[in-house]
């Protein structure tokens, strides 16, 4: 598809933004804050929600069924796209975007008074399924929604700029929802918070609602759409027009493998799987991994700008692609400098400890656990979980024909069995593995207390570094998607690929990533699902995915 393009005004670039400009990216925005903020909630919030939607069952298996929840959002997020994506391009960019706000305010606010099961019973996780599939549905059109918005409104020149402050927002999100999780927690106290404290977070969100809502009511429809509208050019049938004629379909491809495959995978490995790498590999505690990560993003969210705004320059493929490249390179070095940093005793352990699991190759099975509803059974799968949630490093050896497995830490053989993990931790502390609140892991006890060390110092600037990536690849990605298909099916065609992309390319990241840490016995081996797909994207971006920062977004057909 090739579109005609626009020469960008001498001042163009210059040009300040007007009250009425403001006002759109502000409107726009809120929304998609809101977005990332109920994300971050429920992530954060799962296993005490867990506790009060699904009393019934253990502790493990009310933590499994409210990521369950969780992921029933996820799940349906491409549909929104397609529903809400037909509904922007047929009636217009704001009446849809208002009513995707109200769904997924309204749905998160009720989260936050919904009765626990005592109080319901079965009833309660009913209604918290389905309030998480409408959020799910009303993110699926929000996003294309805010950032088809505001591109349509951007003068010409600074699309980039103007929809890359759409992108700081899920730094922002994030950033909020640990600001007010912590907040309320040293205020209330664990007890406190865990009994009723984690609806506070939910109720809260009614103000952004609120907000959100009285700005978009006094916007009008974008220019561009206004215009089609009057010309009689809309499309009759975006979805089939969007991914029924390969003209079109082609590009959406394009969009997904050559931009937001890549794109999904750096934000979410400089953002959640950081965190994750921290908390979970690492074994710092989720106050201090909660306050380094949020001094990185404060120091790294204004970099959304800064390369949106050069993306006006130098086009938008230069920075998304060299982002997926210079993270694809560095992955390994900066994590494994982030290990040192925040657990050199277990990075020394790795050195000197050694330790074997010896198995028959055919008893060992994939350890691939998205949701946590596996449940493992085999004595290779059984211990390769336990020893990748230990962050144990260790070297396979294969076993005879029928000979099951056997795991030896320093020659010292551990029984898997019931009690395999435990004995597995015990064995491993006494080798030289750190046990829980070692004091060479870094903690701080305070916000501000972060920057009083050189060691947490260094690991924010890591952190920040990773930071940056994210801000390289996902600040001009609304522009470059937005730019990609003409008014009449832009908000469609736009919305799947980024949710596939960002769903499931990095939504699954976190689990493939273990899953192939538990495999392999090494603690970086999942950055290479990372990698492989950046690096993926940056040869299908190079090779086939167009330049567009100088194309006329009021083109309707294609030439």
């Amino acid at each position: 598809m090739t579109m005609a393009t626009a020469a960008v005004p001498a001042g163009a670039s210059v040009r300040p933004m007007t009250k009425e400009e403001r006002k759109v990216i502000l409107a726009s925005s809120l929304g998609t804050v809101f977005e990332w903020y109920d994300f971050y909630l429920y992530g954060s919030l799962a296993v005490m929600i867990g506790a009060q939607f699904f009393a019934p069952f253990d502790a493990n298996t009310r933590a499994i069924f409210a990521l369950l929840a969780f992921a029933a959002g996820f799940l349906v997020r491409p549909f929104g796209a397609l529903v809400f994506g037909r509904l922007g391009d047929i009636v217009g960019r704001k009446y849809t975007f208002l009513v995707t706000i109200l769904i997924m305010g309204i749905s998160t606010f009720l989260v936050g008074l919904l009765p626990s099961y005592a109080t319901i019973g079965w009833a309660a996780p009913v209604i918290l399924i389905i309030l998480r599939m409408l959020q799910g549905l009303a993110l699926g059109g929000e996003y294309g929604g805010a950032a088809v918005y505001v591109a349509e409104h951007a003068p010409v020149g600074r699309r980039g700029f103007y929809t890359s402050w759409i992108q700081t927002t899920a730094t922002v999100g994030l950033l909020l929802s640990l600001v007010v999780i912590l907040t309320i927690r040293m205020y209330l106290g664990e007890e406190a918070f865990a009994a009723w404290g984690w609806r506070i977070p939910f109720l809260l969100s009614v103000f952004l609602l609120g907000v959100s809502v009285w700005i978009r009511l006094q916007m009008n429809e974008s220019p561009a759409f206004q215009k089609m509208k009057e010309e009689g050019t809309g499309s009759k049938a975006p979805l089939s027009e969007a991914f029924g004629q390969w003209k079109n379909a082609k590009i959406a491809l394009l969009a997904l493998f050559g931009l937001t495959a890549g794109q999904a995978v750096v934000w979410y490995t400089g953002q959640f799987y950081a965190l994750f790498f921290l908390q979970s590999i690492l074994k710092v505690d989720l106050f201090t991994a909660n306050v380094l990560i949020a001094w990185s993003l404060i120091l790294g969210t204004g970099f959304f700008i800064v390369f949106g705004a050069l993306s006006d320059k130098i086009g938008r493929k230069p920075i998304i692609l060299a982002g997926c490249l210079i993270a694809a390179a560095t992955f390994f070095p900066l994590f494994g400098a982030l290990t040192k940093a925040a657990n050199p005793a277990l990075h020394r352990a790795h050195e000197q400890v050694k330790v074997v699991l010896t198995a028959d190759p055919a008893g060992c099975g994939n350890v691939f656990n998205p949701v946590g509803t596996r449940v493992f059974t085999a004595p290779c799968d059984v211990s390769r979980v336990a020893l990748a949630n230990q962050a144990i490093k260790y070297e396979t050896a294969k076993g005879p024909a029928g000979s099951g497995a056997s795991v030896t830490v320093n020659g010292t053989a551990i029984p898997i069995d019931a009690a395999f993990a435990r004995n597995l931790a015990t064995a491993t502390v006494a080798a030289g593995y750190p046990a829980a609140g070692n004091a060479e892991i870094i903690k701080v006890n305070g916000f501000f207390a972060a920057l009083g060390s050189a060691t947490s110092l260094w690991i924010i600037g890591i952190l920040t570094i990773l930071v940056i990536y994210v801000t390289m690849v996902y600040g001009p990605i609304a522009a470059a998607l937005v730019e990609l298909f003409p008014t009449r099916i832009r908000y469609t065609a736009m919305s799947l690929p980024y949710h596939i992309g960002n769903g499931w390319f990095g939504g699954l990241l976190p689990a493939t990533s273990f899953a192939m840490v538990a495999a392999t016995g090494d603690i970086y081996y999942g950055l290479w699902y990372p990698i492989v797909i950046a690096l993926m994207t940056f040869v299908i971006g190079l090779l086939f995915v167009p330049e567009t920062k100088d194309r006329d977004i009021f083109t309707y057909d294609n030439k």
